[in-house]
């Protein structure tokens, strides 16, 4: 595969935190493991302390995905796979909350039933794979994603997305998914309330601890859905006016009795 970065347009806000990493990456071959580990932050490690390394996945045949990251630090990683290079880039951007997820799937190994995953463990992949963190200090937008109240979350609180709220991406099928991005792309997102707006690194750190902790994450029922198109600058195909929000195959109302998603609250400190 050649020119691979042709391929990315950086100027979606979905990339917004992964430039410097896609910049960092040079040449025009697909960026292979020995490239993707020059890019970890020194010291990231597993939750049992072993230093986290990208391996090309034909060195790793036949193993147990979770449990051998959190037992050796090797991440299999297939060549030429952009679904496993954008889950390299979210370890280099966030490993605390990428660690804490590898360690509460493999907290879970031993529990769940043959074949089939926990509650906790389907949650853990939504969040890793189809992942947003939504946060901020605007706790009125915040719920109002909650309740899938579109038109309050992205046109009544509009302004809010540029000063009091913002969107880090980490789940990494999200960024495969823009590279032919399309209106009714939906995430799963955590909800974070906050009273300022912390960095990558902050949130990483901060999530990193908090999504260990009992009853943080349990069930599916934790995330809630959110339609990247929605969020105030991330679609430009078309004026993001009335009746662009009025589409109910991309802005779907709540189904009535559902569960819907807290709004959790983290503080540094």
């Amino acid at each position: 595969m050649t020119d691979w970065k042709s391929q990315i347009e950086p100027d979606d806000p979905c990339w917004e935190g992964y430039r410097s990493y896609l910049e960092a990456l040079h040449g025009e071959g697909f960026p292979d493991a020995e490239c993707l580990n020059s890019l970890l932050p020194p010291g990231t490690s597993s939750r049992k302390g072993r230093p986290i390394r990208f391996v090309p996945a034909t060195a790793l045949p036949g193993l147990d995905y979770e449990r051998h990251i959190f037992e050796s630090g090797q991440v299999s990683t297939r060549e030429n796979n952009w679904h496993d290079l954008f889950n390299a880039l979210v370890w280099c951007r966030l490993p605390k909350l990428k660690a804490t997820m590898n360690s509460l799937h493999y907290g879970q190994l031993d529990h769940d039933r043959v074949g089939r995953r926990g509650k906790q463990r389907d949650a853990l992949t939504l969040l890793d794979e189809s992942g947003v963190i939504v946060s901020g200090s605007n706790i009125d937008a915040l719920n109002a994603l909650a309740r899938r109240d579109w038109y309050s979350a992205f046109v009544r609180y509009r302004e809010s997305w540029a000063t009091q709220l913002q969107v880090l991406v980490c789940g990494h099928a999200i960024l495969e998914k823009f590279l032919q991005p399309y209106k009714a792309i939906t995430a799963h997102a955590l909800l974070i309330h906050t009273t300022t707006l912390y960095s990558a690194e902050e949130l990483d750190q901060l999530l990193g601890s908090s999504l260990a902790k009992p009853r943080w994450l349990e069930s599916p029922a934790g995330l809630s859905p959110i339609p990247l198109a929605g969020i105030p600058g991330w679609w430009d195909s078309c004026a993001q006016d009335d009746v662009f929000y009025q589409d109910r195959a991309v802005f779907r109302p709540a189904t009535p009795g559902i569960t819907l998603a807290p709004v959790r609250q983290i503080e540094a400190g």
